[in-house]
């Protein structure tokens, strides 16, 4: 039986597009990748508790508390295929330097030029039942530095506390800002929705072979949580932990994340 020609060059057209814009799935076994977090006010390095800095309303405070969430990390290639890891979630905490290298686990062969994330917790994660929220989603293992509202069911997706002299003092004569931001979209209603995506070109590419497991090294200014999209003085604002009022909060730090550099090694 003769084939016409125009449906074999159709479908090797369609195969070709299928191809180039489908998800691919990681495979078990493949290479890792690791997400360095290099937390920072300007150019210093964030050094908790005792080393003063300034937004950039001269205002100085110093930093006691940063925690954040990543998850729903996604790879794309330089021929537009994009890897999805729905299920790796990492907790980055400025006062325990094991959890600033994540490691992203069965990540496929191949050159990589963008990555993308969530800051925060999915809503359909922080809706699943507790037994399916293990690791670092297990609120039991969080003891004083809790990333879990009791009283609003839900993940504290970006944890920011610290002293500032433009603060008013509380009873105990203390100048404390706290900044708690969460709120995934709601249970069975309609509810604030502070989940943020942040997306970069690695401005190079990340290649990752079975002999090569490279290092994304991202730059996050605490700066730009001050002044980003909106203008936040502590002076003004010392504290917020009411999701409904946080979107602002959510729209400045999804800007303090950049590309700096990549280790092919």
């Amino acid at each position: 039986m003769k084939i016409n020609p125009f449906f074999l060059l159709l479908f090797a057209f369609c195969t070709t597009v299928f191809t180039a814009c489908k998800n691919e799935e990681p495979e078990p076994d493949s290479p890792s990748l690791t997400l360095e977090f290099d937390n920072r006010v300007g150019a210093q390095k964030l050094v908790l508790g005792t080393t003063p800095y300034k937004n950039d309303f001269g205002e100085e405070f110093s930093v006691t508390t940063l925690n954040y969430f990543i998850s729903n990390v996604s790879l794309k290639k330089t021929d537009g295929t994009v890897t999805k890891f729905p299920d790796q979630y990492f907790l980055i905490r400025q006062a325990d330097s094991e959890t600033w290298e994540p490691k992203l686990k069965n990540v496929p062969e191949g050159d990589y030029s963008e990555v993308s994330f969530m800051v925060g917790v999915d809503s359909l994660k922080s809706a699943s039942p507790a037994g399916e929220r293990t690791g670092v989603l297990d609120p039991s293992k969080y003891k004083e530095d809790n990333m879990y509202w009791g009283w609003n069911s839900g993940y504290i997706f970006f944890k920011f506390e610290g002293t500032s002299p433009v603060v008013p003092a509380n009873g105990a004569g203390l100048r404390p800002f706290q900044y708690h931001v969460g709120g995934f979209g709601g249970y069975s209603s309609k509810a604030p929705n502070n989940i943020r995506t942040v997306t970069l070109p690695l401005n190079g590419t990340a290649t990752v072979r079975k002999s090569i497991s490279p290092t994304i090294h991202f730059v996050v200014n605490l700066q730009k949580f001050f002044n980003s999209t909106t203008a936040l003085k502590l002076q003004d604002t010392k504290s917020v932990h009411d999701p409904s009022v946080a979107a602002p909060l959510a729209n400045n730090y999804v800007n303090m994340f950049t590309v700096d550099h990549i280790h092919n090694d």
